[in-house]
């Protein structure tokens, strides 16, 4: 039901298709999230049209609306979205950070208040995988407490054991066969503490693992080595998850490590604030010059916004606040992404990424490239 098979590697970059109930997925990959069941402004059509491959849906917030028993009267969040691709969900993990305000955790789980209502809500390991099961995602995560940056040594060290024991509990409450739950590696960006980590998580060989806890404030400089730490230490015959990672030269730089999948809100909530992802860096389409610009927002991108429209219409309809212009902008972003990893692909299963990337590279930050890209790149070159 489930399959990972790498296909083609150069250096610690790979390309695999992995197998799910839903269909085959190509990896590298980019996953758009729907938290609440639906990428923001863009239809399903929408997404298939642009290659997405699985959609990225949040246990968290469908637990409080609509509920899962509404979910799953819809058989799972393909009958309930009309997504009819692959599904991941996370766990309501990274709540426990996001909802510090309103939130206390114990060994039993995280009590919270309602972000909608106020009311008391209790999120355990059990009741995680409980709600994911409902959904039926084909992915589903381990619940896991993903500490603040920064945080004490000690406060991630009490973290991710109790992260272990809760993995522990997932497991053992885990009833359908046809999802695949994935452990979460945590330590921060602390060698040290991703190896207690690893040694902890490993040997109970889920089908595939995250890396957790990176991309919360921390520096690239220091995010980068803990995913080069960690990801080599990751099985090679299972997928590698970065999670909560978007940006485009993230991607560069976690592919050349040996990342498998990424998520993140960016791209969409950059398209919303007006902005647009390209090869020459993020493209501001709320200043003035892309009024006047009668060419689309990237000649080489192959989107429905880029082969209708020009920047100057994209513009206009931002000022005047036309719901368009947020939607396209979003597609946009997405389809870029998409691109970006099918480039990445390309040039893994051709063996020359790295110089593919350092060109990217290069081009994007404008014959710059900052000291963190550099050494991933070195890296995960050998």
């Amino acid at each position: 039901m489930f399959e990972f098979s790498v296909l083609k590697g150069d250096g610690r970059s790979r390309t695999a298709a992995f197998m799910t109930p839903h269909g085959s997925v190509q990896t590298p990959m980019f996953m758009p999230v729907g938290t609440q069941g639906t990428v923001k402004g863009l239809s399903p059509e929408e997404l298939m049209g642009i290659g997405s491959q699985i959609v990225l849906a949040n246990t968290y917030h469908l637990m409080l609306r609509p509920g899962e028993a509404l979910v799953a009267a819809h058989g799972g969040l393909p009958g309930f979205t009309a997504y009819p691709g692959p599904f991941l969900t996370d766990s309501g993990g990274f709540q426990v950070m996001s909802l510090g305000h309103m939130r206390k955790i114990s060994e039993e789980g995280v009590i919270f208040k309602s972000h909608i209502d106020g009311s008391r809500v209790e999120l355990t390991p059990e009741r995680s995988i409980q709600v994911q099961e409902a959904l039926g995602a084909d992915v589903i995560m381990a619940f896991d407490e993903c500490p603040p940056y920064p945080a004490e040594p000690q406060y991630i060290r009490a973290s991710l054991e109790r992260t272990v024991r809760w993995l522990e509990r997932c497991l053992s409450v885990k009833t359908r066969p046809d999802q695949a739950l994935f452990a979460i590696v945590q330590g921060g960006v602390h060698e040290d503490l991703r190896r207690q980590s690893l040694q902890a998580t490993l040997p109970f060989a889920t089908p595939g693992f995250a890396l957790g806890g990176l991309a919360v404030g921390e520096s690239k400089d220091e995010m980068f080595p803990a995913v080069g730490f960690t990801a080599q230490h990751l099985p090679e015959d299972k997928p590698r998850y970065l999670m909560g990672v978007g940006h485009p030269e993230d991607l560069v730089a976690g592919i050349a490590l040996g990342i498998d999948m990424f998520d993140c809100v960016y791209p969409t909530r950059t398209g919303r604030f007006g902005y647009a992802l390209t090869d020459d860096g993020r493209l501001n389409m709320n200043s003035s010059a892309p009024r006047q610009q009668l060419l689309p927002i990237d000649p080489d991108c192959d989107c429905y916004a880029c082969r209708h429209y020009t920047r100057a219409y994209l513009a206009h309809l931002l000022r005047a606040e036309e719901m368009l212009a947020p939607r396209m902008l979003s597609l946009h972003n997405l389809r870029y992404l998409h691109r970006l990893v099918e480039r990445a692909r390309t040039a893994i299963a051709e063996g020359h990424f790295f110089p593919w990337a350092r060109e990217w590279g290069g081009r994007y930050f404008k014959g710059q490239r900052p000291t963190w890209f550099e050494q991933a790149l070195t890296q995960g070159e050998g």
